[in-house]
């Protein structure tokens, strides 16, 4: 409009000027109203738009308000999920402790359940063996009584049998009374306790024949002076028999018998039958009680450390007595529990003896159905399980074959060279000649002679010599109707 009232002229302009002022202020009006109604619009615009705002604001709040509550409600939900996670995880411990308590409570009382069964079962086992021991030590005991008897006996049968050659050398010298008494009473009385021993009696030696002989028998001879030749004075003595006399009926077996056995030695004790052998073994290994003299054993006096000398000695008797109903490795078992072994130390020493003695196969048979000779075998490795240091031996090799004899010298000569002494019987000359280191001859009840083989034997054989001292030898004149045959 401003442009157009400029391109009028001065005159209009004047004419128009009222109604133009008119239009000017009814526009300026309008304009007025334009401006409010576009103030108006921005303030509702302005109001609308902060409700919005706030609208926004409040939802924006609303939904932080709900996201924070889902989040602390997830957080609630994981803490409790933790908490009984946390929870059952002890309960589970609880429990799995509460199963390992009782597992080892279980295991505790099997395990004292086990404990008390093994010491019953020990207990039971000590309870048997030792009233098996205490039972075994009683039949030892009677054992020992009965082979004492039996040593006895011998001594008898000794005693009769050159009673009569010695009664008539003492009536020779006229030192004695002609006869002994009688002692048949003796005779019977040991043999009630014990099993009948064949004996030679008197009345076989002095038949009415042989005693209506002129010429005099060698056993009335006078008795060679004794040849005794004492060890080394520097070597110990494993056994030392001084002055050992033994009588029966006034009968004497053994006149002042004194013998020296080197400690690790083989040493062998060779007579005529009859002669005091058996009685002298059975003093030396305490079965038998002389009349007088001392016996030492391993330093210890037999009479006054009895059980100290017998530990020492190992014995196998001539007249062997045992438990025949047991087997042979139950009587091995007791004979080493009985000399204070342990079982394991048994065991072993049994089955080692079984093999070097070959008795590996007879162990398991009882004893009474043993030959003679395994029987001895079994006997011998009794008398060395304990490991003796000295080892009496009456008639060792009888009724024993050659090999196993040389498996018996192959163990004797190990025990020796190991420091062991071995004093055997033998009626085996030859065996005797070939191994003993030193040797007694043994006769009438007196020592002949005693030394080394070669100083004994004096140049001569040790039959020629054993026959020479013991005047042993065979008088044939009165059996001439032996040249001529019946039928």
């Amino acid at each position: 409009m401003t442009a157009a009232s400029d391109d009028r002229s001065p005159a209009e302009t004047d004419t128009a000027r009222p109604g133009a002022a008119a239009t000017t202020a009814a526009q300026k009006q309008a304009a007025r109203e334009e401006r409010a109604r576009v103030a108006a619009v921005k303030k509702r615009t302005a109001t609308v738009t902060t409700a919005q705002k706030a609208r926004a604001r409040a939802a924006a709040q609303r939904q932080a308000e709900r996201a924070a509550a889902v989040k602390k409600k997830q957080e609630q939900a994981a803490q409790e999920r933790t908490a009984a996670e946390k929870e059952a995880a002890k309960e589970t411990a609880a429990q799995v402790a509460a199963a390992k308590r009782k597992a080892k409570l279980a295991q505790a009382r099997k395990h004292k359940a086990e404990a008390a069964a093994r010491a019953k079962a020990e207990a039971e086992a000590r309870a048997k063996a030792e009233a098996e021991a205490r039972a075994e030590a009683e039949a030892l005991a009677e054992a020992e009584a009965l082979a004492e008897a039996d040593a006895e006996a011998q001594a008898v049968a000794e005693a009769k049998v050159h009673a009569e050659p010695v009664a008539a050398e003492h009536e020779h010298d006229d030192e004695r009374d002609p006869e002994p008494e009688d002692d048949a009473d003796v005779v019977t009385e040991i043999f009630a306790v014990a099993e009948p021993v064949a004996v030679d009696e008197p009345d076989a030696v002095a038949e009415p024949v042989l005693a209506a002989q002129p010429a005099a028998p060698a056993d009335l001879l006078p008795r060679p002076r004794p040849v005794v030749i004492p060890p080394d004075a520097d070597a110990p003595l494993a056994v030392e028999a001084r002055e050992l006399t033994k009588t029966y009926s006034g009968s004497t077996v053994l006149d002042r018998v004194s013998l020296s056995v080197p400690a690790g030695s083989f040493y062998g004790l060779v007579g005529p039958n009859g002669a005091g052998k058996t009685t002298t073994l059975s003093i030396i290994s305490g079965l038998l009680r002389a009349d007088g003299g001392s016996v030492t054993v391993a330093g210890h006096s037999l009479e006054t450390e009895a059980m100290a000398a017998r530990k020492a000695i190992g014995v196998l008797p001539d007249r062997l007595r045992t438990f025949d109903r047991l087997t042979g490795r139950q009587l091995l078992y007791y004979h080493g529990m009985l000399r204070g072994l342990t079982a394991d130390v048994v065991e072993t020493r049994a089955s080692d003896l079984a093999q070097a003695f070959d008795l590996t196969g007879a162990l398991g048979r009882v004893v009474s159905d043993y030959s003679a000779g395994t029987l001895k075998k079994i006997m011998l490795a009794g008398a060395l399980i304990h490991s003796p240091r000295v080892l009496i031996l009456d008639e060792p090799f009888e009724s024993v074959d050659p090999a196993s004899s040389e498996a018996i010298l192959d163990v004797l000569h190990a025990y020796v060279s190991h420091g062991g002494t071995v004093m055997l019987s033998s009626h085996g000359i030859d065996l005797v000649e070939r191994v003993c280191s030193r040797i007694a001859i043994i006769g009438r009840g007196v020592v002949l002679a005693e030394g080394t083989v070669d100083e004994v034997r004096d140049g001569l054989s040790l039959a020629e010599r054993f026959t020479q001292l013991s005047g042993s030898g065979s008088d044939l004149e009165g059996l001439e109707w032996l040249h001529s045959f019946s039928g």
